[in-house]
């Protein structure tokens, strides 16, 4: 089993990823949580890896803060992407990108991170576990990591509801793949679980689009995306709307040692 690679999706995937009323869900929730997260460093400068980050939208939002990152993706065109952006700005971006696959990255070549990235990518993982811990022997004591992964009981959910019974019935299995439908969909009990074994205390747990998702296909012609925006951050950190997130991000920190 091979590990996605989005090259030869690379812009249809960014304008889907944040340049739609979705998209502005994501980035609103993750920068919620990330800002909250971030807070207690005051104006300490942070070494961040942005791990399988595209295009870097948090890379540079974070660059911008004056903060040192790495931004690391096996796709040469999302990074061709991030290169542009990052020549384009007005202000000088501390971002070194490297093209290699998550796995190839090690403490010994890369260092050690105050705040680790990974959003959306362990779910294109075949073995999603053992990259992570992969990438956890490079945070610092006390780091902080960002993972937001795609739930699997929301996409059941999302079916359900949407009448697709075959497809539940089937285990949420095609025979033909839609190309930006996520192959390793993740329960969020598991990843909770993953959490402890690696002795990580959860920061915050917020649902990634609680209630866009499950809209009602046509809505009138003046419905208010903004009011929307506003009830996904209200409703993202409360259950039962949390698990009906079609993303799950866990904000976790290290303990020291």
């Amino acid at each position: 089993m091979q590990d996605k690679n989005f090259d030869k999706l690379a812009h249809k995937f960014a304008k889907n990823i944040y340049g739609t009323p979705k998209g502005e869900i994501r980035a609103a929730v993750l920068w919620r949580d990330l800002s909250s997260a971030l807070a207690p460093f005051g104006d300490k400068k942070l070494r961040i890896l942005d791990a399988g980050g595209g295009f870097g939208f948090f890379s540079q939002k974070l660059a911008r803060l004056g903060h040192e990152v790495v931004l690391c993706d096996i796709s040469q065109e999302m990074l061709i992407q991030a290169q542009a952006h990052i020549d384009a700005s007005t202000e000088p971006l501390n971002i070194e990108l490297i093209h290699a696959p998550i796995q190839a990255l090690s403490v010994e070549q890369n260092g050690v991170f105050d705040l680790i990235l990974c959003h959306a990518v362990v779910e294109w993982l075949s073995d999603a576990q053992r990259t992570m811990e992969g990438l956890l022997t490079m945070l610092k004591p006390n780091g902080l990591f960002s993972l937001m992964f795609y739930n699997k009981e929301a996409m059941r959910f999302h079916a359900l509801v949407s009448g697709n019974f075959d497809y539940v019935a089937a285990d949420l299995k095609v025979k033909k793949k839609v190309r930006l439908t996520p192959t390793h969909p993740l329960y969020i009990q598991d990843v909770k679980q993953w959490f402890m074994d690696w002795e990580m205390t959860l920061l915050s747990q917020s649902g990634v689009r609680v209630i866009h998702d499950y809209l009602k296909k046509s809505q009138a012609a003046d419905f208010d995306y903004q009011k929307l925006l506003q009830m996904e951050l209200e409703y993202s950190q409360r259950e039962p709307y949390i698990s009906l997130g079609r993303y799950v991000h866990f904000l976790g920190i290290s303990r020291g040692t």
